[in-house]
């Protein structure tokens, strides 16, 4: 069961171990704590958990109410055409913003923390600032991201994609969701179109600097005993479907001896698969998470078998070193166990290494904050990936209690949260001072 199963009980347990000592600078552990809560509202599941799919209404709802802070607060709101919001704040001086965010969509019976803290964390630095009387040198923008998880239509980061240019139409006629909506019905309905989706905002917006905050997924800082770390860089995904083809035959008229079994050569590249990244790389990953036995049935030898290997690491040559190790240990099996093979690349996106200077800096702020620097990469995939293939991007991980994401058990402590937004606002402000 989650944490939480009403907004006063989320609010409730995120308050009651706070350290109120850390409200300070104009930061309130309150106010974020409360706009959490009405966000785990938003689309909530009987497990404790919620359920905001990309260009849901329960998204569009979640990002009205951040709509309604953003403008509270002073700043002028957007929507483009991928949904996306900004909130913008002027600066003295009338150059390129600094753009701070997340997104607000969830996976199924997903946690509330993974997006919003982001999105919100950025707010708060702007409320502390406006408590505070500063004025940033820069402006300074607020990005709420639409459909980063991809739950809807298997496809991830719709929305920094759409801002970035990086989706092509042709690719958006093969989306339809569970429900058999195509995506132009979906886009439609959510009250847009397909050429206002396509229409991409950066190639009219020049950025400073992207930062985003967000929850480890992970357990290396609660290891380290640390509220928040540093992102060293962000893993890209390869995938690569490797089909095995042998002999389907009669699990007991087919003598052991000859046999050509699809599933046996698959298991061997499977436990092959766990050992070989520690050959490349410390932050290479590699996952067989998805395979199909053919006929699959339990009497009969498997004549086919296709699986998917996840392939990731922060850095592009280790990561494709990693895939041509796989395919080449694929080849072996195969003429071992006397089967075809063939293999075809699905996917590949580019892993983003951040920038040396940048994880420097975070790590003199985090220091002046008492917190030792811990540097993580990410596995997982983020709308700092897109926009880091044309713009500066820094990233800030807060600790996740026991690594646990995409659950409705996701919790990252209040006090964690808040020292992540003070880290946020020091940074974000030395991003104000630098010269263009």
């Amino acid at each position: 069961m989650g944490y939480f199963q009403d907004e006063d009980n989320f609010y409730e347990n995120l308050i009651k171990d706070y350290d109120s000592k850390l409200d300070t600078d104009g930061l309130s552990g309150q106010r974020l704590a409360r706009r959490l809560a009405v966000l785990s509202h938003i689309g909530e599941t009987e497990n404790g958990g919620v359920n905001r799919p990309g260009f849901s209404q329960e998204e569009k709802q979640a990002k009205e109410f951040v709509m309604d802070w953003m403008n509270e607060a002073g700043l002028e709101v957007s929507v483009d055409g991928a949904g996306n919001v900004f909130g913008r704040l002027d600066g003295l001086k009338n150059v390129s913003p600094i753009i701070s965010g997340s997104h607000l969509d969830s996976v199924p019976d997903g946690g509330s923390f993974d997006g919003p803290l982001g999105v919100l964390a950025a707010l708060e630095v702007v409320e502390a600032w406006k408590t505070k009387g500063y004025t940033p040198e820069k402006p300074f923008e607020i990005a709420i991201f639409s459909d980063e998880e991809g739950a809807r239509f298997k496809s991830g980061l719709m929305g920094s994609r759409a801002f970035m240019g990086q989706v092509k139409e042709e690719e958006l006629t093969d989306y339809v969701d569970e429900q058999g909506h195509t995506f132009t019905e979906v886009i439609e309905e959510y009250g847009s179109d397909m050429e206002q989706y396509l229409d991409y905002e950066f190639k009219r917006k020049a950025i400073d600097m992207f930062i985003e905050l967000h929850i480890e997924q992970g357990e290396v800082l609660e290891e380290e005993n640390q509220p928040v770390g540093i992102v060293t860089g962000i893993a890209g995904p390869a995938w690569l479907e490797v089909n095995f083809k042998g002999e389907a035959g009669h699990a007991g008229n087919t003598p052991m001896v000859g046999r050509k079994d699809s599933l046996v050569a698959a298991a061997m590249l499977v436990k092959k698969i766990e050992e070989l990244p520690k050959k490349v790389s410390d932050t290479a990953v590699a996952t067989v998470g998805k395979l199909n036995v053919i006929p699959n049935g339990s009497n009969v030898i498997p004549g086919e078998v296709n699986l998917i290997v996840d392939v990731r690491d922060i850095h592009e040559e280790t990561r494709d070193e990693l895939l041509g190790i796989i395919e080449q240990e694929a080849k072996i099996i195969a003429e071992t166990k006397e089967l075809d093979v063939d293999m075809i690349h699905n996917s590949t996106i580019k892993p983003l290494p951040i920038e040396k200077k940048f994880q420097q800096e975070l790590a003199e702020i985090l220091k002046k904050h008492q917190i030792k620097p811990v540097y993580i990469p990410s596995g997982a995939g983020h709308d700092s990936m897109i926009l880091g293939t044309k713009v500066p991007v820094a990233m800030l991980f807060v600790r996740s209690k026991d690594g646990i994401s995409h659950h409705p058990d996701e919790w990252s402590s209040l006090s964690d949260c808040i020292q992540g937004v003070h880290v946020l606002k020091d940074y974000i402000e030395k991003q104000m001072e630098t010269k263009e």
